[in-house]
């Protein structure tokens, strides 16, 4: 369970808010679409786009052990970060 959570959280808090949770919302509000059928179609989207996901990093992550992954990734975001403080301030 302790392996389980920090991924569950992570995803969980970078599905808020996006835009398949956006559609996932406009969809529900149709009056034409039962909210369980709803949840059904956008479940499904999310478990089949995780498990492609899933079967795409297990394939690269024989390739990808070299590079620093994480160190990029969190250079990324610092960058998006300054720049998104730098366009605050510059406008």
């Amino acid at each position: 369970m302790t392996q389980l959570l920090p991924i569950f959280i992570a995803v969980f808090l970078a599905e808020l808010g996006d835009k398949t949770q956006l559609a996932t919302v406009l969809f529900a509000s149709d009056k034409d679409h039962s909210p369980v059928l709803v949840f059904i179609a956008a479940a499904g989207a999310l478990v089949a786009s995780t498990a492609v996901a899933v079967v795409l990093g297990q394939a690269a992550g024989k390739y990808l052990d070299i590079i620093p992954l994480k160190l990029i990734a969190g250079i990324g975001f610092i960058a998006i970060g300054g720049w998104s403080v730098f366009e605050h301030f510059k406008g």
